[in-house]
């Protein structure tokens, strides 16, 4: 049924579990498993200041991100064609880019990811991929 999947995952409690989900739907399948973390630095903007991230935050990021990276294609390596990679830029954007690039079949994503604050004011990644891809979106709760 599905060829390509497409995981997003940022390391929450239901990423993991849509992980675990989408590695059963690729080895049932038989299909091309890519897991994505989107590398995205926030900035805080008050009134008409923008406040960047310090250059060791935005280093810590980047290596726990990698690290990430590392830790999922070792989990992933039981499975024959699975690979996790890391993008940068808008995780909405960046997600449905890279769905299309791939021809991905189905989206999968974990229903809360870990921001609860950005959710709050700028809607849930889940929620906008859910309202803007063009091919099926699984949201495992």
């Amino acid at each position: 049924m599905f060829s390509r999947i497409l995981l997003a995952y940022d390391g929450s409690a239901l990423s993991k579990k849509a992980l675990e989900y989408a590695c059963r739907l690729a080895e049932d399948n038989r299909a091309k498993l890519e897991v994505v973390h989107v590398l995205h630095n926030p900035v805080a903007v008050i009134g008409e200041a923008i406040f960047n991230p310090s250059a060791e935050y935005e280093k810590a990021y980047i290596n726990r991100t990698e690290s990430m990276i590392e830790d999922l294609n070792r989990q992933l390596s039981g499975l024959p064609d699975a690979r996790a990679t890391m993008l940068i830029g808008n995780p909405v954007a960046a997600i449905l880019d890279y769905a299309k690039e791939m021809s991905a079949d189905i989206v999968i994503v974990g229903s809360r990811g870990l921001s609860e604050m950005q959710e709050l004011f700028l809607g849930s990644v889940s929620h906008n991929i859910v309202q803007h891809a063009s091919i099926p979106v699984l949201v495992v709760k």
